[in-house]
Parts: structure tokens; sequence; C-alpha cells
């Protein structure tokens, strides 16, 4: 397939990237600084953009299976690039006529397991207080993509972790795990791109964790 990476410098972005060549893929990883970039391939093309103008974001989306998105804040302060960045994929996505898109958001953005014990909802909630801003952009994120003409899907992790791939997590379309409190920033790049060709999933949010 040939795929386009946005947020490909971060740590699950640069973990879709590298999966994406080890699967045989063509990768266009669209990054503001390419030197942050440590992957490298002979399927690989670097895209230095700033996100800012949908027009310029064109040709990089422009004839690709599917776009990939670990677009986020990386701390409180930066609450609001998430909604604002993709955005300007969207725009040109559309423009380009390009329709699947897997973005990456967070857990306690979508809906809690009904079996949660009482340990996990605390967390949830003392969480979802200390990082409320950025749950407040993921979730005006999620809604952007959702009104988009795209063929999309919402992958939602807990707690990230550095950690080698193992495989061996959950899913869950339109809910998430029970008791799925972490998850290798390597496992939610594999599921990403496990997920671009399963129609299953289209439309959806789909819960990860282990």
């Amino acid at each position: 397939m040939k795929l386009t990476v946005f947020g490909a410098t971060g740590g699950v972005g640069q973990e879709v990237v590298r999966q994406a060549l080890g699967a045989g893929h063509e990768v266009t990883a669209v990054v503001r600084d390419p030197a942050r970039l440590s992957v490298t391939g002979e399927r690989l093309e670097v895209f230095r953009a700033d996100l800012s103008d949908p027009a310029a974001l064109r040709p990089a989306v422009a004839g690709r299976d599917a776009v990939l998105s670990g677009l986020g804040a990386r701390r409180r302060a930066d609450a609001g690039v998430a909604t604002r960045l993709t955005r300007t994929v969207l725009g040109a996505m559309e423009a380009e006529g390009v329709r699947r898109l897997l973005v990456v958001s967070a857990a306690p953005v979508g809906p809690e397991p009904q079996n949660a014990g009482l340990l996990d909802r605390s967390a949830r909630q003392v969480v979802s207080v200390i990082l409320k801003d950025i749950y407040a952009d993921l979730r005006a994120m999620e809604a952007e993509v959702a009104r988009s003409a795209t063929d999309w899907t919402v992958v939602r992790p807990p707690r990230l972790q550095n950690k080698p791939l193992s495989g061996r997590y959950r899913t869950v379309v339109g809910g998430f795990p029970s008791k799925g409190r972490f998850l290798g920033r390597a496992d939610v790049a594999h599921a990403l791109l496990a997920m671009t060709e399963d129609a299953g999933t289209v439309k959806q949010g789909v819960g990860v964790a282990y």
C-alpha cells in the first residue's frame, strides 16, 4: 500500500513508519523537522511541511491508499494542536479524494468499559481532570474527523509505554477492553496498520489495550 503518516517524528508515528516499511509499504512521512526522523528506508519519502496550509499538503496525500495520524499535544500547553492540524489534513485529503484515515486519540475520550472496577474508574476520572485540556482537544478532533467525508477510524489507547512490539493487545470496536490500563507505542502502531484494511473499523472508535 501507499501510506502517508502525519506526526511521523512522534513515538507512535515513528513506529508506524518503521513497521510499515518493514511490511513492504511505500511510506510518505510528513514532518516539520526531518532531522528528528530516525527511520530510513528505500520506500520512504520524507515530506517537509508545517501543516498550516491544506493546499501545501495535497502532494503528500495524493494517490495514497490511507493516511495515518499520530498528531496531538505532547504537553498541556500544546492543547488545541490535534484539532487544528487534523483539520488541515482533512482539507488536503478531501481535496485529493483520499478517503481512508486512521487517527490516534486516547481511551478517556471514549466510552468507559461497562465492567470497569472502582480503581479503573477512579484513575480514569483523575487523569481526565489533570489532562482535561488535552482531552477536550482530542474530543474536538474526533468530532472534526466524524464530520468529514473520510472513511475514518479513531484508535483510543490507554497510557502509553515504550515497550517492544508484542502483538498481544485487545481491541474493542465501539468500546474499550476491560482492565486495559497500558499499551506500548509499538503495539499502537501495529494496531493502526492492522486496521487500515479492516472494513469493520470504518467510522468507528476502537479501544486498544493489553
